[in-house]
């Protein structure tokens, strides 16, 4: 079947061999679940390792990850399913809908603890700033200015999350922007804005609509924003690296946050989700916004929604102020939820230029190249993302096995 494919089944076994030899073995990941889809079949699936380490569980197929910020496609795709409906525009303004936003300043001196100067905005923050992460909103680990500092104290954007998502927007009135809309790209909470527009627009809440007009359609069964009951034996653990470059236990399933309904529904990281789920969610994208005879979104909002849509149609170097986000940078631009390829060959790795894919802090990741019709799909659970090259590696050893 694999050869079928146009994909060398020895050459895909490496990319097991090595994980398991250069990662498990050293205990530098907890597990490994690889799965590469091509022509609508799974041409490589390996699980490997322990879910939860400390109690000698196996990783299984249907183990269920924390995906962090591979919420954030999700979520954009079902604001941008109400854009189609003609219920908002990517460029109308954001205070249309949050209206204490309308005065919204940027930050010029000052901190969150003596006060702020701000001055005016250039042009008010329009929904696609939210989008395509330009709106001027931060995260607060980025560690660089007072207005993250800000978020630190308010708790915004924090992994555990605080308060409601309505509680978020009504802070986020009271606290300066780091620039003008559309002058940089900053990695933040934008995409939990986004999920705040689903549920104002569409008059029902976010979660809800998820679930109905994504997640059952899709098929997406074990996807949502807890682990619900009857799911826990199938949820894994979270590790972060210790100073020998070895894993230590951060968020243990028995007892992580994730096992009851959030406060918070975050739409830029909150969901719990299995490799399965997401090659659905995949599939759906690769096939032009259909899947299984339900269309999500229209191929024409696809392509809007993959191309490139920083100002001047640079790449992130040009705009980013990130210390960090889940892309790297040369080579790549950013559309409506996705980041994208738009210089392949200086991105130092072998991909498509129109790839697009996200990742999540756990260190989860995926990526869709509509030229080789093609999905490749990351789990294992370590926090930061950041903490080894693993998905470079991956990609390279996956586009090493095209043999077509």
């Amino acid at each position: 079947m694999t050869d079928s494919l146009g994909l060398c089944p020895a050459r895909l076994a490496r990319l097991d061999e090595f994980l398991a030899e250069q990662y498990l073995a050293s205990r530098r990941l907890p597990c490994t679940l690889t799965l590469v889809a091509r022509h609508g079949e799974i041409a490589h699936l390996g699980v490997q390792g322990l879910a939860d380490v400390e109690r000698g569980v196996p990783a299984r197929e249907d183990t269920i990850f924390r995906i962090y910020s591979m919420t954030k496609p999700i979520t954009s795709v079902a604001l941008m399913m109400l854009v189609e409906r003609g219920l908002i525009a990517l460029d109308d303004p954001v205070h249309k809908y949050i209206p204490e936003w309308k005065n919204l300043g940027v930050y010029v001196a000052g901190t969150h603890k003596v006060g702020f100067q701000t001055k005016p905005c250039a042009r008010p923050m329009q929904v696609v700033d939210l989008f395509r992460h330009t709106a001027g909103l931060t995260y607060g680990f980025q560690l660089r200015t007072n207005v993250d500092e800000a978020y630190r104290r308010e708790k915004i954007g924090e992994i555990e999350k605080a308060g409601t998502l309505e509680d978020m927007i009504k802070t986020l009135a009271k606290l300066p922007l780091e620039f003008s809309p559309g002058e940089a790209w900053n990695y933040s909470v934008a995409t939990d804005v986004l999920g705040w527009l689903v549920q104002v627009v569409s008059g029902r809440p976010f979660e809800q609509f998820l679930a109905e007009e994504l997640f059952a359609p899709l098929g997406m069964v074990d996807t949502g924003f807890h682990v619900r009951d009857g799911q826990q034996h199938r949820f894994a653990a979270c590790y972060q690296p210790k100073r020998d470059g070895t894993i230590e236990l951060q968020d243990d399933p028995l007892v992580s946050s994730f096992l009851a309904p959030p406060s918070f529904i975050s739409g830029g990281g909150g969901l719990v989700s299995t490799a399965h789920d997401y090659l659905q969610f995949a599939r759906m994208l690769l096939n032009g916004g259909t899947l299984n005879g339900h269309r999500i979104i229209s191929r024409k909002t696809l392509a809007l929604m993959t191309a490139n849509h920083l100002p001047g149609a640079v790449d992130l170097p040009a705009l980013s102020r990130s210390l960090f986000s889940e892309a790297a940078y040369e080579g790549v631009g950013f559309g409506l939820g996705f980041a994208t390829s738009t210089a392949s060959h200086k991105t130092l790795m072998p991909g498509s230029n129109g790839d697009f894919f996200w990742g999540g802090a756990a260190s989860t990741f995926f990526w869709v190249d509509p030229e080789e019709d093609l999905i490749g799909l990351f789990m294992t659970q370590l926090m930061p993302s950041s903490t080894w090259p693993v998905r470079k590696q991956m990609r390279t050893m996956v586009y090493a096995a095209l043999d077509d």
